[in-house]
């Protein structure tokens, strides 16, 4: 660069938004001189530190105040989800945590351990499935090639049948037909052979078919309370919305969450809550058949879906469960103390009373947490098009 580079004034202002223009270039600036004047005096070419360290800084800020914001302690998972959503690594995180805080709701540890724990198992399963479907796949390739090949050796054994029966019946003047009908009979013993490994290679792979549908079943369904996991429930809502929307048919949702759970595992341990989590579960569960569809959602919360009927006698079906439950008086038969009145809240939607699913699961998300907030052990109704939240008599 010369005293008189034209392009100098260009990467002063460059230098200069990134705060690393010297004092007293500034001074000079300030007091009337020509940006060329000690140009060669002023311009060098930056440190990577000068060039990163305004960045780093930033970033660090804005971790720090994702961590006030939300009231979070500083600690080494708290700084992990912080950096994941300020740098965009988690643009899942980021949204869910939005969500959260546009609907007034807390964004507190437990919360973010709940979601981080649920998306590694999510993570876990989308692995599992993904070999299983690659594995089914090779097996069903495997048992079309084994069947094939049992065919074809199968026939050719026929034809080498026939063939033997009659240089057999040649072979007692002929020399060379007679050790050709020998070789023709060794042939048939050993294509005999391998069509019988064949039959034992396609019952090994009906025999793998069958683990892999019992795995499958076993990765579909939630260790604790047998029902549908989360990520069963997905797939089958996305068949079920899809097939009734074809239809014309009704299709409702309901996010239902036990009250004050977390109390009952503080005062009566985890093993109790886990029992309390299979009463529910088993309570909800009887609700269900061929139209109705009950899946642990995770943690506490329990996701129900009603198709070919309204809202309405949605609301009615699941608030009798919700009644029976609540009018129980269990005990805890480890410590003989009692539980009390064992409730949960519900949020229920019309999926298409909204623009889209994504936007009616929100709405009964929404409507599970009016239902928390007016005094839990009651089901809220989310109305479409604007018409806000009902808790319906």
């Amino acid at each position: 660069m010369t005293d008189h580079d034209p392009s100098f004034p260009r990467k002063a202002r460059w230098l200069a938004w990134l705060g690393l223009a010297h004092e007293e270039h500034a001074d000079s600036s300030s007091a009337g001189a020509h940006p060329e004047e000690g140009a060669a005096h002023f311009y060098r070419d930056p440190t990577p530190q000068e060039v990163w360290l305004p960045a780093k800084r930033r970033m660090l800020g804005k971790i720090t105040d994702f961590l006030i914001d939300h009231d979070l302690d500083v600690l080494p998972f708290t700084l992990g989800v912080a950096y994941d959503c300020v740098t965009g690594a988690s643009p899942r995180l980021a949204q869910l945590i939005l969500e959260r805080t546009e609907a007034g709701q807390l964004v507190n540890l437990r919360w973010l351990e709940e979601v981080a724990r649920e998306h590694d198992n999510d993570k876990s399963t989308e692995v599992l499935t993904s070999l299983m479907n690659r594995l089914e796949r090779s097996l069903d390739e495997l048992g079309e090639t084994t069947a094939g090949a049992r065919s074809a050796t199968s026939e050719y054994n026929s034809a080498l049948r026939e063939h033997f029966d009659e240089l057999e019946e040649a072979s007692e003047t002929n020399a060379v037909i007679s050790r050709l009908a020998k070789l023709t009979e060794a042939m048939i013993d050993r294509t005999h052979q391998i069509e019988k490994q064949l039959c034992e290679s396609e019952q090994r792979t009906r025999e793998l078919q069958r683990t892999l549908d019992e795995t499958r079943q076993v990765a579909n369904h939630d260790h604790l309370t047998g029902l549908p996991n989360r990520r069963a429930f997905e797939h089958l809502l996305e068949r079920e919305y899809r097939e009734a929307l074809a239809s014309g048919e009704a299709l409702a949702i309901a996010f239902c969450d036990i009250d004050h759970f977390k109390r009952i595992n503080d005062v009566h341990g985890h093993p109790a809550g886990d029992r309390v989590l299979k009463f529910v579960a088993e309570s909800l569960d009887k609700i269900s058949d061929a139209r109705c569809y009950v899946a642990r959602h995770g943690g506490e919360e329990f996701a129900v879906l009603f198709r070919g009927i309204t809202v309405e006698k949605a609301y009615r079906k699941l608030d009798a469960t919700r009644e029976e439950i609540a009018q129980r008086r269990l005990v805890n038969r480890v410590t003989d103390l009692p539980f009390g009145s064992v409730t949960f809240s519900a949020g229920l939607a019309d999926l298409f009373s909204y623009a889209d699913k994504s936007a009616a699961l929100k709405a009964a998300d929404e409507a599970l947490y009016v239902a928390k907030e007016s005094g839990r052990n009651q089901i809220v109704i989310a109305r479409g098009g604007g018409h806000g939240f009902e808790a319906a008599a």
